[in-house]
């Protein structure tokens, strides 16, 4: 990872006031490269400081969310294959926008996967854009922010935040179907 960021951090200023768009871009070619997310957004916030990585790590995120959108809706294979995984993750299970945005923090879940539960949900591209935005925002700020300090942490205090998320995710699920109007 490391390694990453310098060979990163030396490209970016060799190509000065276009390193801004090359780092959206990254987050655009990432799912090609297969490059985990959190890692485009340590290196945002390492080469560009925590406010400036954030911001461009959103419009990379939501960039590629709408990107998204359009695979799943133009190309059928896509979306079939989409559903695949989606049947083959979480099988018979509806999420709510809550559980998705809780999914969308944690590290190495499938982007278009997640994206294919808000493009269910939502009824229009423009719910779908607003929505998708809104459940960036967390991933965006908390892998800037905080990417470099997770990917430190101990083994046990890494599970233990992955063990909250998965409490929170799980507590959602049941009040969800708690609800009177829950199907």
């Amino acid at each position: 990872m490391d390694q990453f960021d310098q060979s990163l951090e030396v490209f970016m200023n060799n190509v000065g006031w276009l390193a801004p768009f090359l780092f959206v871009l990254l987050h655009l070619l990432r799912p090609l490269l297969f490059i985990p997310v959190i890692a485009i957004c340590i290196a945002g916030g390492y080469l560009f400081g925590f406010f400036e990585g954030a911001f461009l790590s959103f419009i990379g995120l939501t960039l590629m969310s709408w990107i998204s959108y359009i695979l799943v809706n133009k190309f059928p294979k896509f979306q079939k294959r989409m559903a695949r995984l989606k049947d083959k993750i979480f099988p018979d299970r509806t999420l709510s926008v809550p559980q998705v945005m809780i999914l969308r923090i944690m590290p190495f879940v499938h982007f278009h996967l997640l994206s294919l539960y808000l493009i269910e949900m939502t009824k229009s591209l423009k719910e779908y854009m607003i929505i998708s935005a809104l459940g960036l925002i967390a991933p965006a700020i908390l892998y800037t922010a905080f990417g470099r300090a997770i990917s430190q942490f101990p083994w046990y205090l890494t599970l233990s935040m992955f063990i909250l998320l998965l409490l929170l995710f799980s507590f959602i699920e049941k009040w969800q179907n708690s609800r009177p109007d829950s199907n």
